[in-house]
């Protein structure tokens, strides 16, 4: 595995893998890797001739009262794993190589990054979006490849490559879960043992709504209520949003669903903030998995 931090170096080495005619699969991570990220990495694996992953906590992302300061890294740990998982290249850029000095130019995210963590993080999916591009545009992949547990970020991705004709296919990989069922995040590691218990909520109330959905319930009213009642049990949990949207679109819906919804939630526990998601459809007697962290 060749681990670098230039970004010109990174360009010529996937344009020369392009001319050899070898695919490139991407994966962009923000690093303190956890099982999900080797999802991704084993996917792109299986896909491509190459794989390059990056490492990057991006600052563009992060408003001025968000934990970009205490994101939590791994560097030398999260290497191994990706030589493990079969990495070619490893790009980690230093703080400066992505914005250098005189950088002004960055990317509008649409609608779609307007409500759920865009409601409250304003800028944050221009950040990503501006990120993504530039890397998009260094690695050149066939194949990028994401986690659903954000998928507000994957519909914004996807998006971005349709609005500007990207040649790259955005794949979409299921949450991963622990064996108690919290959707896996590197933020889970700022978590206490009592708050680590309490945020089993989050992944109970979507197994609750799964089951109402099951026996027929189709009031997305209701559904949130659920949510909301079975969070509000837990003293430490503060809930930022609980919003059941249009799957494709992601805008709130009221009355009775007919088409697929994403049943979308973001709760705090002290200062670390988690989110969750599962994808429901009524034609269907279990819910569809999100066909979707960066």
């Amino acid at each position: 595995m060749l681990v670098i931090e230039s970004s010109r170096q990174l360009q010529e080495l996937s344009s020369r893998c392009l001319r050899e005619g070898r695919s490139i699969a991407f994966v962009p991570t923000m690093g303190y890797l956890h099982q999900g990220h080797m999802s991704l990495l084993h996917e792109g694996r299986r896909r491509a001739d190459v794989l390059i992953a990056s490492i990057y906590v991006n600052p563009l992302q992060f408003g001025a009262a968000e934990d970009l300061a205490r994101y939590p890294s791994s560097p030398h740990e999260d290497a191994e794993r990706c030589r493990d998982a079969g990495v070619d290249i490893l790009f980690q850029p230093g703080p400066e190589e992505l914005y250098p000095e005189g950088f002004q130019t960055g990317v509008r995210a649409g609608s779609l990054a307007q409500g759920l963590c865009g409601a409250s993080r304003r800028g944050h999916f221009d950040g990503v979006c501006t990120v993504v591009l530039k890397l998009f545009n260094l690695v050149r992949p066939r194949w990028a490849i994401f986690g659903s547990k954000d998928y507000q970020q994957l519909q914004v991705i996807r998006a971005m490559v349709r609005d500007f004709n990207l040649d790259v296919e955005v794949v979409g990989m299921p949450i991963v879960r622990e064996g108690d069922g919290l959707a896996m995040s590197s933020r889970n590691a700022h978590l206490d043992r009592e708050q680590r218990r309490q945020a089993l909520c989050l992944s109970a109330s979507l197994d609750e709504v799964e089951r109402l959905i099951r026996a027929g319930e189709r009031d997305v009213s209701r559904l949130a209520e659920t949510v909301c009642e079975l969070i509000a049990q837990q003293p430490l949990a503060e809930v930022d949003y609980v919003t059941v949207a249009d799957a494709d679109s992601l805008l709130p819906l009221q009355g009775t669903f007919t088409a697929p919804i994403v049943l979308a939630l973001a709760v705090r526990f002290g200062d670390t903030r988690l989110i969750d998601n599962r994808i429901f459809s009524c034609l269907e007697s279990a819910p569809l998995e999100s066909s979707v962290g960066i």
